[in-house]
């Protein structure tokens, strides 16, 4: 059986904790785009931790973890990360990672950094991670697989190719340093001996493990709404966090993926410029903020605060059309347990017109939210195991947006710890 695991909305929405949660039930967990722009923040029993690029797997034995050839491998995060769990006592993940494969590359990183500096106030809310520049190499064909790492005259004619186009839009256009290709070449070929043992053809591995019926899962990085072709452009990702790109990005044909788990908040949060429709501001943003996630919304990977809003059915629904969703699990809904009155956006209205279709960006940058006020339920929900035994506001919650969405709500997440959870 082969799942997926991917975000409804522009990411942030507790996917870590549910990939975290199956993974205890799974052979493999597989990476397939994205690099360590984003992280996945997970509570279990041992301890908290933040992964940025290692898949959720690493904490169950018995698991493989796989970085396939749609992901962009940073190798500096990736020893980092690995170093920092056998710190905590954690035994050295089962990871595998594809030969095809590409690097982010130390001028992805610089040149990320130099290009949203230029942008300034119309920048795009990059972290920084070199992702852009990554995926630009990527599609035009100079970048640098996991493979070609092995091999000394591929790897530093490509260096050499790149920093020689590389160094005329740092001389011209953003007026810095130069280049220099034999530090590049010595930081790169200072992981080979590391990297070695983990290299394989991943896609040839989950292959064969579709045949032998092994329990796969898909995790997806970010959310629906910041793919490039579907979602907030120019405002998105580098790579489609869509469940069909899985199939891509992992290597494996698209009809080995039976279900389709896609993780949405009990509210709307987002790391990044780009239209949000729900956004809330000051003290009431502030409010929200505060009490979300385990310690607050704010980003995994960055640390800034993230902008916060209500639920908007508009967008997660058309987010969940993109995803291909079999089900929906629902998570922080014991966040909103402060609130009288809480506004859940049902529709759009856009010069005049009401609409509950999500539209391109020149018209959601004009879009307002019309809301229907629920009822809150004034008490903590968390630790609760059955639907049933939730407060009577809080299940009319839960049902009024799988009404609104269409999509069957079977998961629901109270509290920032993998046993905080209820299974419809």
């Amino acid at each position: 059986m082969v799942k997926a695991v991917v975000g409804g909305n522009w990411g942030d929405e507790g996917k870590g904790k549910i990939t975290d949660m199956l993974s205890c039930n799974s052979d493999i967990v597989v990476r397939y785009q994205g690099g360590a722009n984003a992280g996945h923040t997970i509570i279990n029993n041992y301890g908290r931790f933040t992964l940025h690029l290692l898949p959720s797997g690493v904490f169950n034995k018995g698991v493989t973890n796989i970085i396939a050839q749609g992901a962009a491998l940073d190798l500096y995060k990736l020893f980092e990360e690995i170093d920092k769990l056998t710190e905590e006592g954690l035994d050295f993940p089962n990871i595998l990672i594809s030969d095809r494969a590409q690097v982010v590359m130390p001028y992805h990183i610089l040149f990320d950094r130099l290009e949203e500096e230029r942008l300034s106030s119309k920048s795009f809310g990059s972290t920084k991670s070199g992702i852009a520049p990554f995926y630009s190499d990527k599609y035009l064909k100079i970048g640098i697989q996991v493979c070609d790492l092995f091999y000394d005259d591929i790897l530093k004619e490509k260096i050499h190719l790149n920093c020689e186009l590389k160094n005329n839009a740092l001389r011209n256009l953003y007026k810095y340093n130069q280049l220099d290709e034999k530090k590049i070449y010595e930081e790169i070929v200072s992981y080979r001996e590391r990297l070695k043992p983990l290299v394989c053809d991943t896609a040839l591995f989950l292959n064969e493990a579709v045949k032998q019926g092994k329990n796969i899962l898909l995790e997806g990085q970010l959310g629906a709404l910041k793919d490039p072709d579907n979602g907030i452009y120019p405002f998105t990702t580098s790579s489609s966090p869509l469940a069909g790109f899985a199939a891509v990005g992992a290597g494996i044909a698209p009809h080995f993926i039976k279900e389709i788990i896609t993780v949405v908040k009990a509210y709307s949060s987002c790391v990044g410029a780009g239209a949000f429709v729900t956004e809330i501001f000051e003290d009431e943003a502030q409010e929200l903020r505060d009490l979300g996630g385990d310690k607050g919304e704010y980003g995994a990977t960055t640390g800034r605060p993230r902008r916060v809003g209500w639920f908007d059915s508009v967008a997660t629904k058309y987010g969940c059309m993109l995803q291909g969703t079999t089900e929906i699990a629902l998570s922080l809904m014991d966040v909103l347990g402060y609130l009288d009155k809480i506004p859940v956006c049902t529709a759009y209205e856009i010069d005049g017109q009401i609409t509950k279709s999500f539209p391109t960006t020149p018209k959601l940058n004009k879009a307002k939210p019309i809301y229907v006020m629920l009822d809150g339920w004034k008490c903590d929900i968390s630790g609760i195991k059955n639907f049933e035994n939730l407060p009577y506001n809080a299940k009319k919650y839960i049902e009024f947006i799988e009404d609104e969405l269409g999509y069957p709500i079977k998961i629901i997440s109270n509290g920032p710890k993998r046993e905080d959870i209820i299974y419809r």
